[in-house]
């Protein structure tokens, strides 16, 4: 029998599934562990968000009893008397105060923590850099009441020599100007700080810069780059969004740490033009320092300052992501 006369049945076309059906199978729900998983997945998110909603509504319901009574501006006022009457206090030293240690704190930290980083993964061998990376994360997990001690006891007394040199050389800008009193200022807070948050941001850094793909570095080196144009072209950009992120999380450390600045600084309720003398303070510092003392209606003074903090801190991280979100297409990886 001639094949070609034969005839061939084409099977019938298979149906393609429903938009509905297409959606639900990416969401993982066609299976009752998928949906279990899922529901738990989507309520843990919901809780979340319903737990920051609490405590939103917490401390603006609070805040709004002491604002309501304050005598002077919450925003602008230079003074912090609960206990008058009518009370009078503002939220000025302690933004500006806050802002200005977080920021030395940054600059100082970001790029010493991102040159570890690439020493750690581009240039250092194996074991030295496994060696620095545990010594690293020991460091991350000191508690910030030794970190403060160290600050008092041993930072502190060290910076005489540093004060005196930034004042003989650069005094007449006003920045670096020194009185020669104790140097618990808020340049000694944003050292103190920078400390605190490098393990942080070196770690973050350190795990984005190991996942840049080999292929990347292999074409660059094969095109004939030297290991820093390598680093330059492939691992930086690659690495963006993931440094920004790893520098988010120290600027949040640093804007809500407590115990270490309230054992270095030595607050007081005007602002410095100087970052060498003593003056100014932070939110989370004052609220740990007075809050014990406070009367009732002092604890919801410092609330309302603590609410503050948290609009910062939400608006700097949303900040954040906004940046990583602009950046994403050019890093090579999703943020």
């Amino acid at each position: 029998m001639d094949i070609s006369t034969q005839n061939t049945q084409v099977p019938p076309p298979t149906p393609r599934p429903s938009e509905a059906q297409s959606k639900r199978a990416a969401r993982g729900a066609t299976r009752p562990g998928d949906r279990i998983f899922l529901g738990l997945s989507r309520g843990s998110g919901i809780l979340l968000l319903v737990i920051m909603a609490a405590i939103a509504a917490f401390l603006a319901y609070r805040a709004s009893l002491a604002i309501s009574k304050d005598d002077a501006n919450f925003l602008t006022a230079f003074e912090w008397n609960t206990g008058l009457q009518p009370p009078a206090f503002g939220i000025a030293v302690l933004a500006f105060g806050t802002v200005v240690s977080s920021l030395i704190a940054m600059v100082i930290a970001v790029p010493i923590a991102v040159a570890i980083a690439l020493f750690i993964t581009h240039y250092a061998p194996r074991k030295l850099g496994g060696t620095i990376g545990y010594v690293i994360d020991l460091l991350a997990a000191v508690p910030s009441i030794v970190y403060g001690l160290w600050g008092a006891l041993i930072l502190v007394p060290h910076m005489n020599g540093l004060f005196g040199w930034l004042n003989e050389f650069f005094g007449w800008t006003g920045v670096f100007s020194w009185d020669e009193g104790a140097p618990r200022s808020m340049l000694t807070v944003g050292i103190l700080l920078a400390i605190m948050i490098l393990p942080i941001i070196t770690n973050v850094s350190r795990e984005v810069f190991r996942q840049v793909p080999q292929m990347h570095e292999e074409a660059a080196l094969a095109l004939g780059a030297t290991r820093w144009e390598v680093i330059r072209m492939s691992v930086l950009p690659f690495g963006r969004s993931g440094v920004i992120s790893a520098s988010m999380l120290g600027l949040g450390r640093a804007l809500g740490e407590t115990i270490a600045v309230a054992t270095v600084l030595s607050p007081s309720f005007d602002i410095q033009t100087s970052l060498l003398n003593p003056g100014g303070g932070t939110f989370a510092q004052n609220i740990a320092s007075k809050f014990s003392e406070a009367t009732e209606f002092g604890r919801d003074a410092l609330i309302a300052s603590g609410l503050v903090l948290f609009v910062i801190t939400l608006l700097v991280n949303g900040a954040a992501r906004m940046i990583i979100a602009r950046r994403k297409e050019y890093s090579g990886a999703n943020a």
